[in-house]
């Protein structure tokens, strides 16, 4: 069984090659024009956040010249959910809304997009462990929004 798996390994890429598969990451694919994109966002924690999500889920090349330029302006809200003896909240929903806008650097009309994204967490009596779990929201909803805007720009450059 052991000697076989290398065998259905190599017959399966066999078939992908043949086939014509080209990844979306691939230099022919999507992936050369998502790397081209340089983010900017706003100077404040949430908005580093979402760049650094950003330019992990584009695979920013620093070392290419982009194309493109992504600003996003984000927004955030947050609202107690469920209550203690004591009325504090036992837990926060945390909305983040990214207003982004995708121009090409040669010029020409911009694309622009909202998108959202919604996490909750529960908060805690400790100060330190509250703000870790807001933290952790932020990192969160950063991660989802960036997936979101994301698939956003491979559906605008898809049709270019």
């Amino acid at each position: 069984m052991r000697r076989a798996l290398p065998v259905i390994a190599l017959m399966g890429a066999g078939f992908l090659a043949g086939c014509g598969f080209t990844p979306v990451y691939g230099e022919q694919g999507l992936g050369s024009n998502l790397s081209r994109i340089a983010v900017t966002t706003q100077d404040d924690r949430l908005g580093y956040r979402l760049r650094e999500q950003l330019e992990d889920a584009l695979g920013w090349n620093g070392t290419a010249a982009p194309a493109w330029r992504l600003q996003t302006a984000v927004r955030q809200e947050r609202r107690p959910l469920g209550r203690r003896i004591d009325d504090t909240a036992s837990r926060y929903e945390l909305t983040v809304i990214a207003d982004w806008t995708l121009t090409p650097i040669r010029g020409g009309e911009p694309v622009t997009g909202t998108q959202t994204a919604t996490v909750t967490y529960a908060s805690a009596d400790q100060p330190y462990a509250a703000i870790a779990a807001q933290q952790d929201g932020e990192e969160r909803a950063a991660a989802d929004l960036s997936r979101l805007i994301r698939q956003d720009l491979m559906r605008v450059l898809a049709t270019q």
